[in-house]
């Protein structure tokens, strides 16, 4: 048996050192890199891949010697209690979930995310906060979830959520809140991809319900308001119904945690469930009016053109849409109506509304692969200008008829008031006549002395006498229409009655009540 020994060919002399040097350093450069790159973890945590936790391990900063190319860290119930540019002391480009909730962090500056970019989920929940200044999440702008619930929030810089053009959904339940953040939906650092925002359990004792009116359906769908103390209104009722008949699950699920305080008087007050029926009493025109401020009552003239928006969430570039009348006629797109058009945006446009054209038309909105389609129903009302304004000027005539009259009748009773004579100057008037008349009756014609007349005189009238009679009623007196005459004429009138010359009943009245001179012979 034979060994055949194969020798390994031979280097070099120049070249044997040169190599075994370059080996020992690509052997030290292993050795060093070999932990992080292998995912060798600290001792403080426990990992898993690119999953690293450090929980309850009483830290106060990021451990250094992490694996940099971990995904996901959390840091939950440790004792951070503040976050600078140097928490984090190594870059992290692959980390896209960071947890430090249950933790001391009582403020967070700028830059303290600076090292972590391309996080998509923040969870700052049950710590300290009171406050969150300007452009502290600056840096993050791929972030698209932000958990801030369970703190001490009571302020809200308007530009503190400024350059987060990803975010879909933010957490603000359980804090100190006393207004709505309308800046995350109006205004220059608006969110336009918000579609979650819990602001449940605050402190937040009114809405700006003609503000919140500018927020697109889409957005208005998934804002949570249930557990604030809120003062019972119209207005607040109106839009939380208005959210309940739409159906959105912020309103329906959480029915019983909307209520509100109703004052009994002004010390005593009481908690009351506010989505029940005829609580407020509020007026129908009141609900109506948030529908329509929230764009989902249209009112139109009859010719006048209408244009109405489908408001959809899920519209999209890849968004179709169709339009069903009031008679479940389809509107769809390219397709010739004699007075509907839609467009391929979901705009329906009405060139000449008709009263008959009134109605509850539906918008449905679905994704070209038909998986998600959406429901938007909108209230058309077509009113008559013509016979409105009719109805108006007879109304007005009317009105105006009734005033006049009402007028008129004033004028009347002051005039009879001020411009009739006073009745105390007329009473004594008519008493002076009277007396005057009284004398002007005594003075009745009766044989004068012998001296007055001449013997001629006396010769013609002798058993002659003139006596002029005008009766005056006395109803006092006086009853069934008969005569008395004055009382100082009593005796003369007995006299000349009895005189020869008898006449009958009939005879004397007819003399008294005549203007001829009567005439008794003696």
């Amino acid at each position: 048996m034979s060994l055949r020994l194969h020798t390994l060919p031979t280097l070099p002399r120049a070249v044997r050192p040169r190599c075994c040097r370059e080996l020992l350093c690509l052997l030290v450069i292993t050795v060093t890199v070999s932990p992080g790159a292998a995912g060798v973890c600290p001792t403080a945590c426990i990992c898993a891949t690119d999953i690293v936790s450090c929980t309850n391990r009483n830290l106060s900063k990021v451990p250094g010697n992490l694996f940099r190319l971990i995904k996901r860290l959390d840091l939950s119930y440790n004792r951070i209690g503040l976050l600078d540019s140097e928490w984090i002391p190594v870059p992290f480009g692959k980390l896209n979930t960071l947890i430090i909730r249950h933790n001391n962090i009582t403020n967070i500056s700028m830059g303290s995310f600076s090292t972590t970019p391309n996080l998509k989920c923040l969870d700052l929940s049950s710590n300290k906060l009171k406050a969150v200044k300007s452009a502290v999440f600056q840096e993050l702008k791929v972030l698209e979830v932000l958990l801030l619930y369970n703190n001490h929030i009571s302020y809200l810089d308007p530009s503190a959520f400024g350059g987060l053009s990803q975010l879909q959904k933010l957490y603000l339940s359980g804090n100190f809140l006393t207004q709505f953040p309308m800046d995350l939906y109006v205004g220059r650092f608006k969110l336009a991809e918000l579609m979650f925002l819990d602001v449940s359990y605050n402190r937040i004792p009114f809405l700006p319900t003609n503000r919140i009116s500018l927020v697109p359906e889409k957005q208005l769908r998934g804002i949570h308001l249930h557990g604030n103390p809120f003062f019972c209104d119209c207005s607040l009722y109106s839009l939380l119904i208005f959210w309940y008949r739409r159906h959105f699950s912020s309103v329906m699920d959480f029915k019983n945690a909307y209520t509100c305080r109703l004052w009994s008087d002004s010390r005593h007050s009481h908690q009351v469930l506010l989505l029940q029926d005829g609580l407020l009493n509020c007026s129908d025109s009141i609900i109506n009016g948030s529908f329509r401020a929230l764009g989902f009552i249209h009112e139109a003239q009859v010719g006048e053109r209408l244009i109405v928006h489908c408001d959809s969430k899920t519209a999209s570039a890849n968004t179709d849409f169709i339009w069903v009348s009031p008679d479940n006629t389809l509107l769809e797109p390219d397709k010739e109506m004699k007075n509907f058009h839609v467009f391929h945006n979901g705009t329906l446009v009405i060139e000449s509304p008709r009263s008959e054209d009134a109605g509850v038309y539906s918008c449905i909105a679905m994704n070209r692969q038909r998986l998600l389609n959406e429901t938007v129903d909108v209230t058309i009302k077509v009113s008559n200008l013509t016979i409105n304004r009719s109805h108006a000027h007879e109304a007005f005539n009317t009105a105006f008829t009734t005033l006049a009259a009402c007028v008129a009748s004033i004028v009347l009773v002051l005039l009879y008031l001020y411009l009739t004579p006073c009745p105390c100057r007329c009473k004594a008037k008519r008493q002076k006549s009277a007396l005057n008349q009284s004398n002007a009756h005594s003075s009745v014609l009766s044989p004068g002395l012998a001296g007055d007349v001449p013997a001629d005189g006396r010769k013609a009238g002798a058993g002659k006498r003139v006596v002029f009679l005008e009766p005056l009623k006395d109803t006092a007196a006086g009853q069934n229409g008969k005569v008395r005459f004055f009382p100082s004429e009593t005796v003369i009138a007995e006299g000349i009655l009895k005189s020869s010359r008898v006449k009958s009943d009939s005879d004397s009245v007819n003399s008294v009540f005549s203007d001829t001179p009567f005439v008794a012979s003696t």
